[in-house]
Formats: C-alpha cells, sequence, structure tokens
C-alpha cells in the first residue's frame, strides 16, 4: 500500500503545480480593470496580452516535451516552474502596455511544460486502469487556481494593489519548487518505496520497448494530427472561456471587482468536478471490463456533448448564465483529462512527452487564433453572441476529428 499512497501523493503534488499556473494565468484578467487605470488596454490589446502568452506556451508546450523527455521529469519541472514563478513575478514591474507583453510571453514560455511533465509523470507511476482517474486528479488543479483567484486577487487588489498580486503569485511557485525536490523521484530511485514495492509498480506499469522516436518523426503517425487538431479546436473554446469570462462579466454583465471574486469562481470549481467526473467515469468502465477505446471515446464523446448549452449564455439572465458557464467549464475539463492521457494510452513512455507537447502546442495555437479572432470581432461591433455560438461547436467538431483519426485507442505495438 505505500507504493500505491506514493503515486497519489505524487498526484496530488503535480496537482499543486497545476493549480498555481492557472492562478497565474488568471491575474490578469481578473485584476485587468485595475492594470487599466494605469495603462490604457483595449479588447486587441488584451487579446494580443493573450497572444503573447499562448504563442510562448505553445512553443515550449511542443519543445518542452522533448525537455522533459531529455531531462526527466524531476529535474524538468523543476526548470520550467521557477521560469514562470519568476515571469510572473515580473509583471509587477511593468509600467507598460510592451513590458506587460513581455511578462507575458516569458510566463507562457515556463508554464508551457506544464502539463507535458505531468502527461510523462503518469505513464511513469500509473497503470493504465489509473490513468484517467490520475490526470483528473492533476487537471482539477486547473480549477482549484482558477475558483482561488478571483476572491484573493480582489482582496488584494482591495488591500494592496494590482502589482502585489504577481509579486505573491511568483512567490506561490517559488514556495513549491521546495515541496517538488523533497516529493519527486522516478519510481526506480524514489526514497520511500522499498526494492519489493518497486518491483510490484514495474510489473503494473505497461511493458514497453524503450526504443527512441525522432521528433520529427512523430508527424507520420495520423493519431498525432488527430489530436493536435481536436486539441487546437476544443482549447481555442477553453482559453476564451479563461481569459475572457472575467471580462464579459465586466464589460456585458456590469460586474465591479467584488462581485467577479464573488461569482466568477462558480464555473471554475464546476470546472474541477469536471476534471475528477471525467477521469473517474473513463477509469470505471476500464475497471468493469470494457475496452480501452470505448472507455476513452465515450467520455469524450459525452462530454463535447454539452458544450453547444453555451450558446444560450447571451440570451440568459445572469443566475442562468453562470450556471451555463458551469456545464460548459465542468464539460471541457472532462475532455481536457481525457485527451491529455491518450498519448500515455497510445505511445511508448519515451515518447510521451514529446507527443503530449505537440498536442499542446497545437491547443495554445488554437488560443491564439481565436484570441486574436474575438478580439477583433469585440472591437468591430460584432458582439459576444457570435463568439459564443462559435465557441459552442468546437469540442463537437473535436470530438470528430478523434474518431476519424483515432480509430482505436491502444498501446502502439513498436514506434520505429
Amino acid at each position: 500500500m505505500s507504493g500505491r499512497r506514493v503515486r497519489w501523493g505524487i498526484a496530488v503534488l503535480i496537482g499543486a503545480a497545476i493549480a498555481i499556473s492557472y492562478f497565474d494565468r488568471q491575474t490578469l484578467p481578473v485584476a485587468i480593470k485595475a492594470i487599466q487605470s494605469e495603462i490604457p488596454i483595449s479588447n486587441t490589446q488584451f487579446s494580443q496580452l493573450q497572444a503573447a502568452f499562448l504563442t510562448a506556451y505553445a512553443l515550449m508546450y511542443a519543445g518542452g516535451g522533448k525537455l522533459i523527455d531529455v531531462l526527466g521529469t524531476r529535474k524538468g519541472y523543476l526548470a520550467i516552474m521557477l521560469w514562470w514563478s519568476v515571469a510572473c513575478a515580473s509583471h509587477g514591474l511593468a509600467a507598460t502596455f510592451g513590458m506587460l507583453a513581455v511578462s507575458r510571453f516569458l510566463l507562457g514560455m515556463g508554464e508551457g511544460g506544464a502539463f507535458t511533465a505531468a502527461t510523462k509523470a503518469v505513464a511513469e507511476w500509473f497503470p493504465v486502469g489509473e490513468r484517467s482517474t490520475a490526470m483528473g486528479m492533476i487537471n482539477a488543479g486547473t480549477s482549484v487556481g482558477a475558483v482561488v483567484a478571483p476572491p484573493l486577487i480582489a482582496i488584494v487588489l482591495a488591500t494592496l494593489n494590482w502589482r502585489w498580486v504577481f509579486f505573491l503569485s511568483g512567490a506561490a511557485g517559488l514556495l513549491w519548487t521546495v515541496w517538488w525536490m523533497r516529493g519527486y523521484y522516478a519510481p526506480a530511485a524514489h526514497p520511500r518505496l522499498s526494492e519489493r514495492e518497486r518491483g510490484e509498480i514495474a510489473e503494473v506499469l505497461r511493458p514497453q520497448a524503450e526504443q527512441s522516436v525522432s521528433w520529427i518523426g512523430l508527424f507520420r503517425y495520423p493519431q498525432v494530427w488527430g489530436l493536435v487538431f481536436a486539441k487546437f479546436l476544443s482549447d481555442a473554446a477553453w482559453y476564451f472561456y479563461l481569459f475572457w469570462l472575467p471580462k464579459y462579466l465586466y464589460d456585458v454583465r456590469n460586474f465591479d471587482t467584488k462581485q467577479v471574486g464573488t461569482f466568477a469562481w462558480i464555473p471554475y470549481a464546476a470546472a474541477g468536478i469536471g476534471s475528477l467526473a471525467g477521469g473517474w467515469f473513463s477509469s470505471r468502465l476500464i475497471r468493469r471490463g470494457r475496452s480501452l477505446d470505448f472507455s476513452r471515446k465515450l467520455a469524450l464523446g459525452l462530454s463535447a456533448a454539452v458544450m453547444p448549452l453555451i450558446f444560450f449564455v447571451t440570451r440568459a439572465p445572469v443566475q442562468i448564465a453562470i450556471v451555463l458557464f458551469s456545464i460548459a467549464f465542468a464539460g471541457q475539463q472532462s475532455w481536457s483529462t481525457l485527451v491529455m492521457i491518450l498519448p500515455a494510452d497510445i505511445f511508448p513512455r519515451r515518447a510521451v512527452g514529446s507527443v503530449a507537447g505537440l498536442v499542446g502546442f497545437g491547443g495554445a495555437m488554437g488560443g491564439v487564433v481565436f484570441g486574436l479572432v474575438v478580439g477583433y470581432l469585440l472591437d468591430h461591433g460584432f458582439g459576444y453572441g457570435l463568439v459564443f455560438g462559435l465557441v459552442g461547436t468546437f469540442h463537437v467538431l473535436a470530438f470528430c476529428v478523434i474518431l476519424l483519426t483515432v480509430r482505436t485507442v491502444r498501446p502502439m505495438e513498436a514506434m520505429t
């Protein structure tokens, strides 16, 4: 049982890192109204700040996957957390839009490796029947960070000023690195495991030949293209929700900072439920004897099916709008949990970080492209109705892409 406790403790540890990363991402959207009192920022410029973050995030997500494969999970995660924590704190020194954009770009560079390292750790520690549950726990960290961000940032804005939002969030990341260095090792080197427990973990993990595969060579596999494009579509919607929800509440529903702090956390709490529920449901199907392919695709399909409800948000009173946001956030994070575990289900462990990196790259680029489209549409009079109509279709299209390109979810026999 000790080995089991250790690996679930590692899931909590990584989930805490993901929570910090999502808190860091919410600092700018939640504090934007206070920042605008010192630094004028239009809708187009706001979208450009998010594009700066996501462009760097996308590039590092792709390259960071290879970095994690080369450095290993322990050293790789330490490096990226140190980088993004300092980058987050640097926002507090900004005096112009350009300085904010540079800080946002640097933050994206650091955070780009977060989920690739998480996927790699899950592949190292968890058998197939537990992976989606573990990734669900880790992915729930996105909701923890996003849930606590609005009220905590509101408190900081009320007692200090917007610059301290960034200083304090950067300090939280630096503290986490101490926990990481004390708590994370690969199973073969973990000091809290006996030789017997190491052997048990090695036995339950899927045996694989440790052949190498070139990064460019991954593009020969239709599963890679399918997952990348599906993530491009679904994360176009997710990053819109993540970065624009507080601004929508400010601009359209006329919320003030206190109201955003009071209500904006609710959809993110629902997202956490979705993360846990999607991963748990898929794992339960596997434990009940259903195939890996059926278990993943059924859960993905159900997650995508609820997303078109967001179309009605602009026609609903604010209370119902929050409910609709909550359903969409839950569906999205259930989807995200399952999509990000597919590289570990399909590809050899030596390639998992690289594949996950490419998938994350696709997702971030979806956020870049659609974020710029949103900024343009809103500054040219099209309104949020069109935007929500578009995002309501993206997950359904993404599911169709997965059905076409990942015909069967199963471990590859070999990669050459």
